[in-house]
């Protein structure tokens, strides 16, 4: 029997793309608290099911596929330019591939717009109208409005028509910094993409004893199970360290750890990684709010998935490409490992000296390159301590040497100086953990 909240997530899911949803009319239609149906409301906006917009309300929109490329849709520009929605409001979850400046005359605009662009525009009705014959949606700029026929057109093609009181340049200028800003990012990899289902998976039950623990670790090869109760609910975890030299007949649940770690199915896997770093654990379960089991991610899932986002390609340049850029590896007599960098203008604070973001990025990527050199990966970085920097001013060129302190086979410490024309600038120390196989 399926809760109350799930029932309102089946039901949000089941409507038309571009109905409206309020929490009055849920609670209404499903005889619910208003209470469960905002919490409901909130879980499907995380799903990706509805999306809030300014002077627009909360809608049902098209979720986006997990594999699809990242596009900017007529929703997110509306609130990027604090714009007004004129008409074609069905159409507002639609993505845009390209925009188009209209600042030609309407026979030559025919041969720049496609379906699926956005025309940016003034006070020009046969453009608007022209545009949206053409398949394209149409911001106007300058605060205009447009006439009640070609918003009529708007809404019988779902194609919006907004309007922002910003200039053309000004827009033009936002949304290009948001499409770049698209191009930068990375597939977020979840637990659900990672994870071994829970069909998949050796468990315990309550039930079971110390003997069923060493039938299952011959079996599967395995040594850490979860224990889930009778409603399949997770109540602990058992490893080989519970179960050692106790008798063959105790229960399970009198050896079992109690109260373990656990993930839900959405959280990044960037987040798991740090906590299995963090809490040196093998194996997480993977649970429903409710606590329900889902399945397992392992060491070996994150270390695999890890590697795999590394890969993915990225067209936009970030800060952090930026950084890396600028640092090279300098040949020395000693067997000390130096780095050269050079300070760019956009690393500079208001007082056009290094920042202390930049310096504490540049101190991080040098340690990772260094343990990299001593064939440590999967560096997880746990501290970084900034003793003093003085001012650095732009298209400076630092020479930063890195130096072990302490090395172990999980974690280690390493001091970081900088030095301008052999002078000491900077340092830091730097905690490190490695996540190894």
């Amino acid at each position: 029997m399926a809760t109350k909240h799930e029932q309102i997530l089946k039901y949000i899911e089941n409507l038309a793309v571009g109905e409206k949803i309020s929490v009055r009319k849920i609670a209404k239609n499903l005889s619910v608290s208003e209470g469960t149906a905002y919490r409901a409301i909130k879980d499907a906006e995380i799903i990706g099911f509805v999306s809030t917009i300014k002077r627009v309300g909360t809608l049902r929109i098209e979720r986006k596929q997990k594999d699809s490329i990242e596009k900017l849709t007529f929703a997110e520009i509306v609130n990027m330019i604090d714009g007004q929605v004129l008409g074609g409001r069905e159409g507002l979850y639609k993505s845009l591939n390209k925009f188009v400046i209209g600042a030609m005359t309407v026979e030559a605009m025919e041969r720049y717009t496609d379906a699926g662009n956005l025309v940016i525009v003034g006070n020009r009705e046969r453009a608007h109208e022209l545009a949206l014959h053409r398949g394209a949606a149409v911001l106007i700029t300058g605060g205009f409005d447009t006439n009640d026929e070609v918003k009529r057109l708007a809404d019988e093609k779902e194609l919006p028509i907004l309007s922002t009181s910003y200039d053309t340049f000004t827009v033009a200028t936002m949304i290009n910094r948001a499409i770049y800003d698209q191009l930068i990012k990375k597939e977020v990899v979840l637990v659900e993409d990672i994870s071994t289902p829970l069909e998949d998976i050796a468990y315990l039950d309550t039930s079971g004893k110390v003997a069923d623990w060493h039938k299952l670790q011959e079996k599967t090869g395995h040594s850490r199970f979860p224990v889930v109760n009778k409603a399949n609910r997770l109540v602990g975890m058992v490893t080989n360290k519970d179960v050692i030299d106790k008798n063959q007949a105790i229960s399970i649940e009198r050896v079992m750890t109690k109260n373990p770690l656990t993930v839900g199915s959405k959280m990044s896997v960037a987040s798991v990684a740090h906590m299995m770093v963090w809490e040196s654990i093998e194996v997480i379960p993977v649970v429903k709010d409710d606590l329900t089991l889902l399945g397992i991610v392992s060491r070996q899932d994150i270390l695999k998935s890890m590697q795999m986002i590394q890969k993915q390609p990225q067209i936009g340049e970030t800060i952090d490409d930026t950084i890396a850029k600028q640092l090279d590896e300098k040949e020395t007599d000693d067997q000390e490992h130096t780095y050269e960098f050079k300070v760019t203008p956009q690393m500079t604070n208001s007082l056009g000296t290094l920042s202390y973001g930049v310096f504490t990025q540049l101190v991080c990527d040098v340690v990772q390159q260094k343990l990299f050199t001593m064939k440590k990966r999967n560096v997880a970085i746990e501290n970084v301590t900034m003793y003093f920097l003085k001012p650095v001013q732009m298209d400076a060129i630092l020479s930063i040497k890195p130096r072990v302190l302490e090395m172990g086979r999980k974690a280690g410490k390493l001091d970081v100086e900088l030095y301008l024309e052999g002078i000491l600038t900077g340092k830091a120390i730097v905690a490190c953990q490695m996540m190894e196989r």
